[in-house]
C-alpha cells in the first residue's frame, strides 16, 4: 500500500468513526406515528382494489413495529454499512440487509395474508461498483413484485423506507430467484474450469 493509500484508508476509518458516533439507539428512537402508518396503509391500498383494508392496516402497523422490533434486536447504533462491518467481525448478532430482508418477510407472511404477497429481491448483484442489497416487497396477491413496494429497514439504519418497487430512486431490484440461480450458475461453472 502506498503512503497516499494508507492516508486515504486512515481517513476514511476516521470518516466512519465520526459517523458511528451519530446513532441513536432504536428504544431511544419514537415508534412510528399515525401518520407514517396511514401513509404506508394508503400506499398498500392503492397496490389493488382487491387489496382488503384490514390486511393494508395490519402490514403496515406490522411493517413499522417490526422493524423497530429488529432493530432493538440487532442492536442497531450505526449508520448500515458500519453496522454490516461489525456483523461481519462478529461483535453484533445480525443486520446484514439481507437479514432485515428475511425477517420482514417471514414476520409478514406469518399473517397469512389472503390479498397481500411478499417477494424478496436484490439490487446490484452484477454491479462491482455498488454493494449487493436485499429487501422485502409486498404487492397485491398474484402481482409482480416490480408492482409492489419495497419495505427496506436497513437503508436508513432500523428506520423503515417505503416506496413502490419500480420508482425505487436508489436501487433497481431484481428477483432473487433469478439473482441467486445466476450466482450458482456462475459458480457451477467456475468449478467445470
Amino acid at each position: 500500500m502506498t503512503i497516499s493509500g494508507m492516508f486515504r484508508t486512515i481517513a476514511l476509518i476516521g470518516g466512519l468513526l465520526v459517523l458511528a458516533a451519530c446513532g441513536v439507539p432504536p428504544e431511544d428512537r419514537a415508534p412510528a406515528g399515525p401518520e407514517e402508518i396511514s401513509e404506508l396503509r394508503q400506499e398498500i391500498m392503492s397496490l389493488g382494489s382487491d387489496v382488503d383494508p384490514d390486511e393494508a392496516d395490519r402490514a403496515a402497523r406490522i411493517a413499522y413495529q417490526h422493524t423497530r422490533d429488529l432493530a432493538i434486536a440487532y442492536q442497531i447504533t450505526d449508520p448500515p454499512l458500519i453496522h454490516n462491518s461489525k456483523v461481519n467481525m462478529g461483535l453484533k448478532p445480525r443486520g446484514l440487509c439481507w437479514h432485515w430482508a428475511e425477517d420482514m418477510e417471514k414476520r409478514l407472511d406469518a399473517e397469512g395474508f389472503e390479498t397481500l404477497e411478499m417477494h424478496r429481491a436484490i439490487a446490484n448483484a452484477d454491479n462491482a461498483w455498488r454493494i449487493e442489497h436485499s429487501t422485502a416487497i409486498v404487492s397485491a396477491k398474484g402481482d409482480d413484485f416490480r408492482a409492489g413496494i419495497v419495505l427496506d429497514p436497513w437503508r436508513k439504519g432500523g428506520v423503515l423506507t417505503h416506496v413502490p418497487t419500480a420508482l425505487d430512486p436508489d436501487y433497481r431490484w431484481d428477483p432473487q430467484e433469478e439473482i441467486l440461480a445466476r450466482k450458482r450458475a456462475r459458480k457451477t461453472a467456475s468449478r467445470l474450469r
